[in-house]
């Protein structure tokens, strides 16, 4: 079963939004039905929230909290987050059934106490198409969706319940589209420019010539999240990634002695100032992913 779980930054709860949503007994029941399912997380109007569904993740086990036997954990697998926020409301209409089905001045005592709530099939396909809009638009050529897609939201959402189903799936687990959809949330975030160099180049149609970097590779466990990248030029990208090169904590340049020719090095500028950063604070490198890569680059350096 598919549902809406609300989680805010400041939550009382230990919410840690990429890995984990943690919830009283009191929704133990409706949890356990979506074990194995997908959920759409929700920020509140609560801590200035825009009442916006801004990711996507799959319930992958739900385990009673060690120390509070009245909580539990409900543990997530594939978290993704959205393109753009998805508003709970545009033009009148809700994203969500149950909330469409009642008077519009009973929304907001409706949803106390219902931080978790059941989500149609539909509705969740159709919150997935506009959440993922920008980075199925950019995966058409693929063919993960057959036929034209002038409405994603129509392809994604049509045909008999099973189909639709496959669809989604599809889509959310697709590393097309997940790195279409990391490269756009990374690359925005930075600007176009590469971190490193400050270099932006873009070719005659736009198309931005930098890169969305993974700091903490996927292939070891690192989300496609952006507070797990880092948008570089090509080059620069490839030495990241072979760890010629890594960061501090106060996001310094590090820089592997007698690796990389001076020549090229120029590029980098004083490699002791903070290399470009996105202006929010929340779509910056978290310190715990780049921690894991200067270990490699450390134990790369010392062989």
């Amino acid at each position: 079963m598919k549902a809406v779980f609300d989680t805010k930054p400041t939550s009382i709860y230990d919410d840690l939004q990429t890995e984990h949503y943690q919830f009283p007994r009191r929704y133990l029941n409706i949890v356990q039905r979506c074990e194995n399912d997908w959920v759409v997380l929700r920020r509140p109007r609560a801590d200035g929230g825009n009442l916006s569904y801004f990711a996507v993740a799959k319930v992958a086990r739900i385990e009673q909290d060690p120390i509070n036997p009245s909580m539990f954990y409900a543990r997530y697998a594939d978290y993704l987050q959205f393109d753009d926020p998805v508003p709970w409301r545009v033009e009148g209409r809700y994203a969500e059934e149950e909330l469409r089905n009642i008077p519009q001045t009973q929304v907001g005592v409706y949803l106390r106490g219902r931080s978790v709530r059941r989500l149609s099939d539909e509705d969740f396909a159709a919150l997935v198409a506009s959440g993922l809009h920008r980075a199925l638009s950019n995966t058409q050529s693929s063919g993960l969706l057959e036929g034209p897609l002038e409405n994603i939201t129509k392809a994604l959402t049509s045909g008999l319940p099973e189909e639709r189903d496959r669809k989604v799936k599809l889509v959310l687990t697709s590393r097309v589209v997940r790195e279409a959809n990391f490269r756009d949330l990374v690359c925005n975030a930075y600007e176009g420019r590469c971190a490193i160099t400050g270099l932006y180049l873009a070719d005659h149609a736009g198309n931005l010539e930098v890169q969305g970097a993974h700091i903490w590779a996927v292939a070891d466990g690192g989300p496609d999240m952006i507070q797990n990248g880092i948008a570089l030029t090509a080059t620069v990208h490839w030495l990241f990634d072979r760890h010629l090169i890594s960061l501090s904590d106060n996001y310094e340049l590090l820089i592997a002695d007698g690796k990389i020719p001076l020549a090229f090095r120029k590029f980098f500028g004083d490699p002791s100032k903070r290399i470009a950063l996105p202006k929010r604070e929340a779509d910056r490198p978290h310190p715990g992913y780049i921690a894991k890569h200067r270990a490699l680059f450390l134990a790369k350096n010392r062989e």
